[in-house]
């Protein structure tokens, strides 16, 4: 499982502890991560919302490998396959006896993968084209399930064949900014080629760390010293210092918030490669970086995520009965609270900001709703950074397009809401107004309990919004 990964994991661990699921994220696990990247566990636990937010885009790896190769840095040869035909010529293509076909899926431990229809693992060696169109066909369009996907799984459309080399001496790199160091660190380690949060739990001395000045850029001297403690051979520093020079010089061009090489190795012909390789990209810098953001795969993604991205709305899915609409992120954590408080399970946290559209509203309640589990809606609005009467209008518009059926609660404060109230009230839609948010969660949650008791039963009770 690469290390990229703990930030996947801790944000779905952080999802389910505001969700109030079991199974949480342990502190042993915090800690590990901290120890990884030099980080306070309590800071770093505040930080796992913040990254999820900002939907950081993540590249397949046949992508990141081209990137780096772009930048001078040397990788195994290989080439992208759609079909199990094209996986055959393109082995037949690159010449070697030895290959290597990964399945291209973002998630971490594919090796340990298992595809509907049986096949296990998503990294396998073969020998001819033969067998390279052979597994190939057994992982194109099938679902690959790890730990990091779920039961979900996630779905593999295309894979990456390339020479297998043999690598003398395997290490970890990555590059990743960190709040304690003030901006990027590089982070190494003599045991590449494994978990690294393992590595982090059991020998934290193992992992080195060098804090870039990003304003001056890296030092060659940095580099050097970091392939020093990584344990490269003395014939091999300059060379390992200059590949994590140009890495980089990589992660500052393209706005990346993480770049990692596990492993980066001695080949066994004498030089310094990186064999796999996993990038981040800050979502905030697609507007400098479209042609990078142009390459993101949407398949990979949750269809809801897809959608808000669209919308350009702040939205991540959680396992309650509950939807949620509210602007501004502490509101959010504290709307879910009180939700929690009083019994009831939030579904999503959905934050609408404070520059939110009728059309961003009608698209929010759009995904809400596209949530069979939820089964009523609260919306807490505080018209401080976002305008009462938009959210109104965005509600009415909703109500009517989608037909809702389900309960709405509506908690508005703020700006312009006396003329809120007067849209809703001429609307002529049944949608419960509630001044006082603790009212207001209490009354959503009831009205949960009873659409969920209905639906146990198989009793046919509906709400019918038009008076």
């Amino acid at each position: 499982m690469a290390a990229s990964m703990i930030w996947t994991r801790l944000v779905t661990a952080a999802a389910r502890q505001l969700s109030g699921c079991p199974g949480g994220c342990s502190h042993a696990t915090l800690n590990a991560a901290a120890k990884v990247i030099g980080g306070n566990p309590i800071l770093f636990n505040r930080r796992v919302f913040q990254v999820q937010q900002r939907r950081n885009l993540s590249l397949h790896e046949y992508l990141s490998m081209e990137l780096l190769k772009d930048a001078g840095i040397s990788v195994p040869y290989g080439l992208v396959a759609q079909t199990p035909e094209e996986a055959f010529n393109i082995a037949k293509k690159i010449g070697a006896k030895d290959l290597v076909v990964k399945a291209q899926v973002l998630a971490g431990g594919r090796g340990k993968g298992t595809f509907e229809g049986g096949l296990k693992g998503g990294v396998k060696i073969v020998f001819s084209p033969e067998e390279a169109k052979d597994i190939s066909s057994k992982m194109i369009g099938k679902k690959l399930y790890t730990k990091q996907t779920g039961e979900k799984g996630r779905i593999c459309n295309q894979v990456f064949i390339c020479e297998r080399r043999y690598p003398r001496r395997e290490y970890y790199f990555a590059i990743t900014m960190e709040r304690s160091f003030q901006g990027p660190v590089l982070i190494g380690s003599s045991q590449g080629g494994v978990n690294i949060e393992d590595v982090a739990a059991e020998n934290p001395d193992a992992i080195a760390k060098e804090p870039i000045d990003i304003v001056e850029g890296i030092k060659k001297e940095q580099a050097i010293r970091l392939a020093q403690k990584m344990g490269f051979p003395a014939n091999l520093v300059d060379e390992a210092a200059e590949n994590m020079i140009k890495i980089y010089n990589l992660f500052i061009k393209f706005d990346a918030t993480m770049v990692e090489i596990n492993p980066m190795v001695e080949d066994s012909t004498g030089i310094v490669m990186c064999m796999d390789a996993k990038i981040n990209f800050d979502s905030n810098s697609a507007y400098r970086q479209q042609k990078i953001f142009d390459l993101q795969d949407w398949t990979q993604e949750d269809e809801r995520d897809r959608d808000a991205a669209k919308a350009d709305l702040n939205y991540i899915g959680l396992d309650g009965s509950i939807g949620c609409l509210v602007n501004g992120a502490g509101l959010a954590m504290a709307t879910m609270d009180i939700i929690k408080l009083h019994g009831g399970t939030p579904a999503n946290f959905l934050d609408v900001g404070g520059g939110a559209t009728v059309h961003q509203v009608t698209e929010a309640f759009k995904l809400i709703t596209s949530d069979k589990k939820v089964q009523a809606i609260l919306v807490n609005i505080f018209g401080g950074i976002m305008r009462c009467d938009v959210i109104a209008q965005g509600i009415i518009m909703a109500v009517k397009d989608l037909d809702l059926k389900i309960p709405i609660v509506v908690r508005l404060q703020g700006t312009r809401v006396d003329d809120a109230k007067a849209l809703i009230t001429d609307s002529g839609l049944k949608i419960l107004a509630c001044d006082d948010l603790d009212e207001a969660a209490k009354m959503v949650v009831k009205l949960s309990e009873i659409v969920t008791l209905a639906k146990q039963a198989q009793v046919d009770v509906k709400f019918q919004l038009p008076i």
